[in-house]
């Protein structure tokens, strides 16, 4: 009878009004239970995308990214109406022609599917997750385990199977990570109703299918070991590590480890906290925080607590530096937990620090749990007006039993409920044997985190590696040593992070002068660091990073200024800077005073090289022109116009003409690359092609660098006389320092018995001549006398 109130509970609140649609599996939509026809993979992927932010409006451009990624075709924009209109038609057949649409709205650029979000299967999912935590948090076991069931048994096969585009693979990813959580929590639950043999056939299959995953591992252990198979629990921890050592080159994380020791010692139940993020396979650097993590670690073995917060961008490095740090702090009687914020804990009311504590008490204060349990529960039901003081009395009764270590990681993702309680309990470190260990990325812009300022004794920001640190990453890492040309370049695109160090070094790709774009798995790893932020975000860092391209100006800096980015996207510095606000708290751009850039070059380079070629020198050459009509100093201008390659034909030819002699003198290297280019192109205006020639011959020649096919090619082809004689000029002079004299002489014997120069050039050939003369050879220099 009670299983049968379970489920018609739940069929009032799953049932959608008249359309099913499901993504747990093939995609599939009903109305009014007869199956509708989502037409093409494209068009389902169209449609996975409304449906999946299911009344929230979704823009045309964001719609073709989530769809084709960061080369769509040049039809995108006309399929995505046509896939819309189609759409529309599926879902509503009776709407006239020309009539809006009800459920699939669109307006200036804009999508929106409108519709209950209980007509999702993802949704109704997410939904019967947070109802069995509920259970959980009530104490009841066996409602819990009958929601978990219900929840798995919506999947049909792979989430949105068949359906491409790089939003279907995110989504995919994230569900499917989802329903192994919800796999272990339903077996940790028939673990504990003392059901091991169920959960012990369910776990050897989930371990069979992901045989690297430890938290599953741990579960299997515990359910064999409760059964009284104490050899086999300790064979699966045997399989494990040697699958481990084999794969990456590490032993088990800490809880796993503890796990196994508890076994071999005690031979007890035990319930295994969640295990750590796994150490990484390389792990290079950090000496100094490593020290104080250890030292902080061996002192709350000694009856003395403390905290420390550890701050670094995404990337460098701030979890595999815990789980190093604390990989062999849990022996026996010692307590590690370890809870983690995401963007969908940040919605749950306690959700990151029931799961840190309960991951600390679960194996031996499974009334603390209990308590625990009965607090988040009442909060939650807003029945419990003093949680906080609930909360911290139960951490102070276990620390006081003995040493407690609780680590946050990623502070900044975790609920307003658990960063107050966690600020709270820091009372309680300078009298009990409590290490609180938070990790976030750096906070200047999070308010949220303001409670926890000046509570730590440590606050240890990380920083990038250094060049010989990185260097040794990458040579750990790498499937075959780099030659010292390809470790630069990697070390310098990585900007010291070790997310991009590992990723690049494992992945060939060649320099900046070759075509083909960045591998997939590059494109992944940037875009997973760029996905949290908001649209308009991501296309003004793609603004900076096709500013931050080129040579580099004469300045010596890179970046761009704020004053650019609001030339080439046509809007106000304010609002450019509350865009960026996000970008720069979550370190992705450097902080360099008043110029913008992207603090990891791999950053700029993906977005960049994503785009396509053409589409790619458009855009320099016209970023070249805004930034200049704004008066951006004319090496910034060249920079852009080099970065495309863009032609210099129409107005950068122009340009140039009138910049040339302010840009040789601010940026030499530059003018002479531009110039160049432009003497290479034969669609240029004769007589500007001949001007920006004898530019080049001039910066070449104050260079002492060669220049006679330049002034020489000048030489033979312009009317103007005095131009003529000063290309004359470069080319004998170039000769002398050469050490050619014979040549230098015929030039110069060349000008005077033309006699077209100006007399003051004339006079400063002779000058030249004489001094050449002694050092002809013999016979030749009476054959100049004449001439002289």
């Amino acid at each position: 009878m009670e299983a049968l109130e379970y489920e018609v509970e739940d069929a009032m609140v799953a049932e959608p009004d008249d359309l099913d649609i499901r993504f747990l599996g093939p995609v599939s939509v009903r109305h009014n239970g007869v199956e509708l026809a989502v037409g093409s993979a494209r068009r389902g992927a169209v449609f996975s995308v409304l449906a999946l932010q299911a009344n929230h409006a979704v823009s045309r451009e964001r719609l073709i990214a989530a769809v084709w990624g960061e080369k769509p075709p040049h039809s995108a924009r006309g399929n995505v109406y046509t896939y819309v209109s189609e759409l529309r038609q599926m879902l509503e057949p009776a709407r006239g022609r020309w009539a809006a649409g009800q459920r699939l709205t669109s307006h200036s650029g804009n999508y929106g599917l409108y519709l209950p979000e209980c007509t999702v299967d993802v949704y109704r999912f997410d939904a019967l997750r947070d109802k069995s935590r509920r259970h959980r948090a009530d104490g009841d076991r066996q409602a819990e385990l009958f929601v978990l069931t219900q929840a798995l048994g919506m999947w049909r096969g792979e989430a949105l199977q068949g359906v491409p585009g790089p939003y279907a693979e995110a989504q995919r990813l994230r569900l499917t990570e989802l329903r192994i959580a919800t796999e272990e929590r339903r077996a940790g639950t028939l673990i504990e109703l003392s059901r091991h043999d169920e959960a012990i056939a369910e776990l050897r299959t989930l371990v069979e299918t992901y045989p690297a995953r430890e938290n599953s591992h741990a579960l299997l252990m515990t359910a064999l070991q409760a059964a009284g198979r104490r050899s086999e629990a300790l064979t699966v921890y045997e399989r494990i590590s040697t699958l481990l050592r084999e794969r990456t080159g590490t032993e088990p994380g800490a809880a796993l480890r503890a796990l196994h020791s508890r076994i071999v010692s005690t031979g007890r139940q035990v319930s295994p906290p969640p295990s750590p993020r796994r150490i990484s396979p390389a792990f290079v650097g950090r000496d100094a925080e490593l020290r104080l993590l250890r030292k902080a670690v061996a002192d709350v073995r000694a009856g003395r607590g403390e905290g420390i917060w550890l701050k670094g961008t995404p990337g460098m490095g701030k979890s595999t530096l815990l789980t190093t740090a604390l990989r062999n702090a849990a022996p026996t009687g010692y307590r590690l937990g370890w809870g983690v914020g995401d963007e969908l804990a940040r919605h749950i009311s306690l959700g990151v620090l029931l799961e840190c504590l309960e991951s600390a008490f679960a194996d031996q204060d499974q009334d603390l749990v209990e308590q625990l349990l009965a607090v988040v529960g009442a909060a939650r039901a807003g029945a419990n007006s003093d949680t906080e003081h609930r909360v911290v009395s139960i951490v102070r009764r276990a620390a006081a039993d003995g040493p407690l270590i609780l680590v946050l990681d990623d502070l900044e993702s975790a609920d307003d409920d658990t960063l107050r309680i966690w600020a709270a309990l820091h009372r309680l470190t300078g009298d009990l044997p409590l290490l609180l260990i938070g990790a976030s990325r750096p906070a200047a812009g999070d308010h949220r985190l303001d409670a926890l300022r000046g509570m730590h004794p440590h606050e240890v920001q990380l920083y990038g590696l250094s060049p010989a640190e990185a260097a040794t990453l990458v040579r750990m890492v790498a499937p075959e040593p780099p030659d010292p040309r390809t470790l630069h370049r990697l070390i310098t695109a990585a900007g010291g992070s070790p997310y991009y160090l590992r990723r690049l070094a494992a992945t060939p790709w060649p320099g900046p002068e070759a075509t083909g774009g960045p591998p997939a798995e590059i494109v992944a790893a940037v875009g997973e660091r760029l996905d949290p932020f908001a649209e308009e975000t991501r296309q003004v860092l793609r603004a900076v990073a096709f500013l931050d391209a080129g040579p580099t100006t004469g300045d010596g800096r890179a970046g761009c200024t704020i004053h650019e980015v609001a030339a080439v996207t046509g809007r106000p510095v304010e609002d450019l800077l509350h865009t960026l606000a996000s970008a720069r708290d979550a370190g992705l751009l450097a902080d360099t005073g008043q110029r913008l850039t992207l603090r990891h070059p791999i950053v700029g380079r993906v977005l960049r090289e994503g785009t396509p070629a053409t589409l790619r020198v458009m855009l320099h050459r016209s970023f070249a022109e805004k930034i200049a009509t704004a008066g951006s100093a004319p090496e910034r201008v060249v920079a852009q116009l080099l970065a495309g390659p863009a032609p210099l034909d129409g107005w950068p030819g122009h340009w140039l003409d009138q910049h040339v002699e302010e840009l040789g003198v601010r940026a030499p290297g530059l003018a002479v690359a531009v110039l160049q280019r432009a003497r290479a192109e034969y669609n240029l205006d004769h007589g500007r092609r001949i001007t920006l020639t004898a530019w080049l011959a001039r910066l070449l020649f104050r260079s002492n660098r060669n220049a006679i096919a330049e002034a020489g090619w000048v030489a033979n082809r312009t009317d103007d006389v005095v131009l003529a004689a000063e290309m004359g000029w470069i080319v004998a002079v170039t000769r002398v320092r050469l050490e050619q004299s014979a040549a230098a002489a015929e030039v110069v014997r060349t000008v005077l018995s033309g006699h077209r120069a100006p007399d003051r050039w004339l006079t400063r050939f002779r000058g030249l001549l004489d001094e050449i003369r002694p050092k002809l050879p013999d016979g030749r220099g009476d054959s100049t006398a004449g001439i002289a």
